[in-house]
């Protein structure tokens, strides 16, 4: 039998001062994965976002989960994410739950906020004529892209190649100091270098 544990303290740390068996880490020491935080990894937002989404969809007999809004999008992609999945797996199931036509048009991120505060609602489809709201840490080449259509996939896929091609002129195309610049690692930025490479020699 095997058991998998998961936690965010420093238990070896814990263990030296006393806190934490050392028998009992050294039982749980077998395989250590370390895994980044949401907010270090946000190109696995839309991922978890979709699944989340397809689950609560299935939970409400919805025939399938409604779409994202560029809005929407854009703010799940730059929230802190302080209480990491868990946050995001209620706030998209809050979303689904609250999505009217099919389509979600609203990410409310702190329920107990009072209504029409700024904590209460975060983003919101701008009505009809109206320039839509940059995002508070969009690059400005992403905040001034057109208002998308299409899934959550496509809306993220043009925010991250507006945002790799703004870090890449402000770094000079020096690929590391481009990762830097959007706190990726050098292998994160890689991969969505690899991903959009075509998209990015278009310019």
């Amino acid at each position: 039998m095997r058991i998998i544990g998961a936690t965010n303290a420093d238990l070896p740390g814990l263990a030296r001062a006393g806190r934490f068996k050392e028998d009992l880490l050294d039982r749980l020491s077998f395989e250590v994965l370390h895994v980044p935080p949401l907010r270090a990894r946000r190109e696995d937002i839309p991922l978890l976002a979709h699944h989340f989404a397809a689950r609560m969809a299935t939970e409400l007999g919805l025939e399938a989960p409604p779409a994202f809004s560029q809005a929407a999008a854009r703010a799940l992609l730059d929230h802190a994410w302080p209480g990491n999945i868990r946050e995001l797996k209620n706030v998209v199931e809050r979303a689904v739950y609250r999505a009217d036509g099919g389509r979600v048009e609203e990410i409310v991120f702190d329920p107990f906020a009072r209504p029409g505060s700024d904590a209460a609602t975060t983003a919101r489809q701008p009505p009809p004529g109206a320039a839509p709201n940059a995002a508070p840490s969009a690059t400005p080449d992403a905040a001034a892209s057109p208002p998308a259509s299409g899934t959550l996939h496509d809306a993220v896929a043009r925010l991250e190649i507006d945002m790799l091609r703004h870090a890449l002129a402000e770094s000079r195309h020096h690929q590391r100091r481009a990762a830097a610049r959007l706190g990726l690692t050098y292998h994160q930025f890689r991969g969505l270098y690899r991903k959009h490479a075509r998209a990015l020699a278009a310019g």
